[in-house]
């Protein structure tokens, strides 16, 4: 089994900072500009300040060294011990950051230091100076710290060396009060960066959280809000042109509305023609055409009476059965066409007409149950278009589904009436609905029930049979 590439790691970092709000966007993007400018300005000030100082430090110990060396030339050539040690103190006394300073002479001996207590031995090989050179700095790390220690030779290294050790204690001291200072400067700095990133991000998201609440409520369906404009910037410019698409969505949607008015209304006159023509076809089928087919065969049955010729009379039989036939094809015809029961009777008593119809001409078992609709009649409207979705979905089965029985639900609840029709059938794929709207009639029935309110599902699975539901809201005058 194969694994999956690696994510990017960028993709992995902007998948978690992506899923952050703008304004901490901004804030994290300040305080880190800050606090990376400020850090990065307090090491870089820190280093540069220690780098000069310690440069000072080296000078100092070499000109207090030398110094020293001047003015104790002549007090070693007279021996004087106690004016080398006062000179010693006062050389300390004058200079804070001189740690300790001593007198050698030219074999090497100690003969003044400004240590209390005892000499430390381990100073006189950490550092020396030749007869001929002007003198040596070296640092040394001791318990105190680190010092620079300068050897300078006295009468060229005939008198010995001055020896004086400068501490950085005072220099680490002055560098760490300034980093402080930085630090304690970008803090204050993050302080207001932090607050101007907030004002600032105040003042460029309220904008965009209205514009995000138009929006949502331009997904509803409502494209009344308008966005307030709060300057003449690119958020502006955007609120604009946010007002300008929503004022030209409410005119697009208006238009729409108008035109599936129009259209509503021209497919409900369609189909009042309809049933209007299937009315007067039925009327003229049951009045005028179903007249004359029953004076044919009056008239067949008396032309064989009175003609006692065999095979007059035995092809008057055969023309009153076809015309028999006829009329009740007639018959037939116009009853699908109009049912004139619909009209006089209503919903219940048509419907079980026409399944009753249906059970003996198709042998197909159909169970009717009706709720709710013989106590209080529909609006005609309302009546025409549930028989015509019950009379299509049933001969759908009919000539479709091969279904060996159906089953025919209409009852009233909560201020509606549902329809259900569902078959044993073969059914059909739920991906080629588009298509079998076409082919069944779908469309229309799901036309009429649209027209009323109303709303048509369709749930089938080949080999599972389907079940068709309509639900239509009922007008308040009627419920």
């Amino acid at each position: 089994m194969s694994r999956p590439p690696p994510v990017p790691w960028f993709e992995r970092f902007w998948a978690i900072a992506g899923a952050v709000s703008i304004r901490t966007k901004i804030l994290g993007i300040v305080l880190a500009l800050v606090l990376v400018l400020g850090l990065g300005i307090t090491l870089l000030v820190r280093a540069a300040l220690t780098q000069t100082m310690d440069a000072q430090l080296e000078e100092q110990s070499a000109s207090v060294a030398r110094d020293l060396a001047a003015r104790a030339t002549d007090l070693i050539l007279i021996n004087n011990l106690y004016a080398l040690h006062q000179l010693l103190r006062e050389t300390q006394v004058n200079n804070a950051n001189v740690r300790y300073a001593f007198i050698l002479d030219a074999q090497g001996h100690v003969l003044a230091h400004t240590f209390g207590e005892g000499f430390p031995t381990e100073l006189l090989d950490a550092n020396s100076v030749q007869a001929n050179e002007h003198h040596r700095t070296s640092a040394l790390q001791i318990d105190e710290g680190l010092v620079w220690d300068t050897a300078v030779p006295i009468f060229e290294g005939r008198a010995g060396t001055a020896r004086v050790g400068i501490s950085e204690e005072g220099v680490r001291r002055a560098v760490n009060a300034v980093t402080g200072q930085l630090l304690l400067t970008t803090v204050f700095v993050s302080v207001i960066g932090i607050t101007a990133a907030a004002f600032l991000t105040w003042v460029l998201t309220r904008p965009i959280l209205n514009l995000v609440q138009a929006a949502h409520a331009v997904g509803r369906g409502d494209f009344t809000p308008q966005v307030k404009r709060w300057a003449e910037d690119e958020i502006g410019e955007l609120s604009e042109a946010f007002n300008s698409m929503t004022a030209a969505l409410a005119k697009a949607e208006e238009e729409r509305a108008e035109r599936e008015q129009l259209r509503a209304q021209y497919v409900k006159g369609v189909i009042a023609a309809q049933e209007d023509e299937r009315k007067r076809i039925a009327r003229e089928l049951h009045d005028s055409t179903s007249q004359s087919l029953t004076s044919l065969l009056v008239g067949l049955r008396t032309l064989g009476d009175k003609c006692g010729h065999p095979e007059v009379q035995r092809r008057s039989e055969e023309l009153r059965d076809i015309a028999s036939n006829t009329l009740d094809e007639v018959h037939t015809l116009a009853l699908r066409l109009r049912p004139s029961i619909l009209d006089d009777l209503g919903l219940a008593a048509a419907l079980e007409r026409f399944v009753a119809d249906c059970r003996g001409r198709y042998s197909l078992h159909i169970d009717l149950v009706m709720r709710g609709i013989r106590e209080q009649r529909l609006p005609a409207e309302m009546e025409t278009a549930l028989y015509r979705i019950a009379q299509e979905a049933l001969t759908n089965i009919v000539r479709h589904a091969h279904a060996q029985a159906a089953s025919v639900l209409i009852e009233r609840q909560n201020g509606a009436v549902r329809a259900i029709i569902e078959d044993d059938g073969f059914g059909f794929d739920q991906a080629a609905v588009a298509r079998v709207e076409r082919r069944l009639g779908l469309y229309g029935m799901r036309e009429r029930a649209e027209l009323l309110g109303g709303k048509m599902t369709i749930e089938s699975e080949p080999g599972r049979g389907t079940s068709l539901f309509v639900e239509i809201p009922i007008p308040t005058r009627i419920t």
